[in-house]
């Protein structure tokens, strides 16, 4: 996707305006990338990314919270990132990533905990390190399981520079030595092209929006290296503005964007295409392994040119990319505790986001998984007016079999562009002979009315009675998410939140209560927050999930560029 956002815990910031097709308010994402930072919303709890919004239209998605087009603010202390692991005996290259707890109190992340993890020696295996190909192994650092990033160089000799590995985007930007009235500049590393022998001038403007900040400057060319992988003749961009606070306190200096060049702001061609097309890796394909356990001192890495056998088990699922842009591909049901929630029953799009740091998908579901895992968030009285207002009419249309599609334009919430009801304050493309209505309710009470279809259709399908249907219909009005998208839990109810689970490639990927729950502090004083937040993409686009840093904790995640799929398999 183009670049990243960092809102409504994937608020909708960039990435989600493009994907919604809409100009919403900017919205938060746990942002792990592209010049995103993660800001820090009530309770210390949510992080979301920036999603940049690229100033080239493009057919891709417009989510990256950080990442794609892909939550709460969450306020970034900077810290330095350790030095790039040296190569392994066979001239593999590692990034490590590391972690840090979050300060509750000021919001603001400690320091990150740990060293470098060791070098891995004797990998073996197909596609994968130490088979005598080329490749590289890039040890990253974990900020509070929330963003991970990693060191690279720029010119020669190379000024080094953290950045976030951003699968959301795939801009390559810094801080430049010419930003003199932005803040955010001088409290990170800064290019000098003035220093470096390898320094070719471009001079290309170039802008990216976040939903919480945005950054400006121009492109240049000069050498990139990534572990001990040297680019030649890479554009990218030096920021002359970074204006806010966004990115005076990340802890980062950039992002570097690995998703396709189809979203590249200014159709700059990516780090990654460079390295392949400059055969610095045998194999075109590149892959995440993210450590989730903040006590220790190795945070990840990503390893360009293969995979490392001894961070997954089995074998990796694959599933093709069907949109170039954000790695996105199908979907299948999400279960919550191995039942159906319906609304993904036919099908939804995901994207495996690496500048992401939560699970973001439509609100039915997201309020459905909050609802059973007891997250609380801000009752949404638009959801209860529907309810209290249509929910019987609702449910008797169900009854008599009318299509689901069509009941909420029949009750006057939505209009009807015969295939779906949307907004009544959007224009259809049907005829008004189509039968669409002439309401003109807003878009909460239209999503609110197809939410509850959703719920209703799915209750009803377990045989329940009206009046438990109307009730648990109400319930779940209670728990959907804050205007932030931020949802806390009890800390002590982990052991009986049920497992979720996604259906990818015909196999289920379950997380546990303990890999998608975001705990912040120890003891008495802390607070555990949903990782999911709730993000709707409306069709064609949608329905959509951005698969963040939650979901690739839990599954080893590889992206093969040069078959176009993305694998997962358990992460070891």
């Amino acid at each position: 996707m183009t670049p990243i956002p960092i809102q409504r815990l994937l608020r909708r910031s960039g990435k989600i305006r493009r994907l919604a097709g809409r100009t919403p308010p900017p919205r938060l994402a746990l942002y792990a990338r592209a010049g995103g930072c993660s800001l820090h919303r009530p309770r210390g709890a949510r992080h979301v990314r920036l999603l940049p919004l690229s100033s080239t239209p493009t057919s891709g998605l417009a989510i990256v919270a950080m990442g794609t087009r892909s939550v709460a603010l969450v306020l970034l202390a900077a810290v330095l990132l350790q030095t790039l692991l040296p190569a392994s005996a066979e001239g593999l290259v590692r990034i490590a990533l590391k972690k840090r707890p979050i300060d509750p109190n000021s919001r603001v992340a400690a320091r990150l905990a740990g060293e470098e993890g060791q070098r891995r020696q004797g990998l073996r295996g197909a596609n994968s390190l130490g088979d005598g190909g080329e490749s590289d192994i890039v040890a990253l650092k974990n900020y509070m399981n929330a963003q991970y990033f990693g060191e690279i160089g720029i010119g020669t000799p190379a000024q080094k520079f953290t950045v976030i590995f951003d699968t959301g985007s795939s801009n390559l930007w810094v801080p430049s030595s010419k930003c003199y009235f932005s803040i955010a500049c001088f409290f990170h590393s800064r290019y000098k092209s003035g220093q470096s022998s390898t320094y070719q001038k471009n001079g290309k403007p170039a802008a990216i929006q976040y939903g919480t900040g945005s950054i400006a400057g121009f492109f240049s060319e000069d050498s990139v290296t990534v572990g001990d992988l040297a680019v030649k003749d890479q554009e990218f961009i030096e920021a002359t503005k970074e204006p806010g606070l966004t990115f005076m306190v990340a802890k980062f200096d950039g992002i570097l964007g690995l998703g396709f060049q189809e979203i590249s702001v200014g159709g700059a061609v990516p780090v990654w295409y460079k390295m392949v097309e400059q055969g610095l890796v045998s194999d075109p394909v590149f892959s995440f392994w993210f450590n989730r356990h903040s006590d220790e001192g190795e945070g990840g890495e990503i390893v360009f040119g293969g995979m490392d056998p001894s961070h997954y088990k089995g074998n990796h699922t694959y599933v093709p990319v069907t949109q170039k842009g954000y790695w996105q591909f199908e979907m299948g049901d999400v279960l919550i505790g191995g039942k159906t929630t319906g609304f993904c029953a036919g099908g939804c799009s995901a994207i495996a986001d690496s500048g992401t740091s939560l699970l973001a998908g439509p609100t039915a579901i997201v309020t459905e998984i909050n609802e059973k895992i007891g997250a609380t968030g801000v009752v949404s009285q638009e959801c209860k007016t529907v309810v209290s207002q249509y929910g019987q009419q609702i449910l008797d249309l169900l009854l008599a079999e009318t299509q689901p599609a069509k009941i909420c334009s029949q009750v006057g919430l939505c209009t009807f562009d015969g295939k779906r009801g949307v907004s009544a304050e959007i224009k259809s493309v049907v005829d008004d002979e189509a039968g669409k209505s002439s309401g003109l309710h807003s878009d909460a009470m239209c999503n609110a009315c197809e939410m509850a279809v959703v719920w209703m259709q799915n209750q009803l399908a377990q045989n329940k009675t009206q009046e438990v249907v109307l009730n648990y219909i109400n319930q779940l009005c209670d728990r959907l998410p804050s205007p932030m998208g931020e949802s806390s839990v009890d800390c002590g109810s982990l052991a009986s939140m049920p497992e979720i689970s996604f259906s990818i490639g015909g196999k289920k990927f379950a997380l546990k209560a303990e890999q998608y729950i975001l705990k912040v502090g120890e003891g008495p004083a802390a607070q555990c927050i949903s990782g999911f937040t709730a993000l709707d993409i409306p069709p064609p686009r949608g329905p959509l999930w951005i698969l963040g840093d939650v979901f690739m904790g839990a599954y080893h995640t590889v992206f093969d560029y040069g078959n176009l799929r993305v694998g997962f398999a358990k992460s070891a």
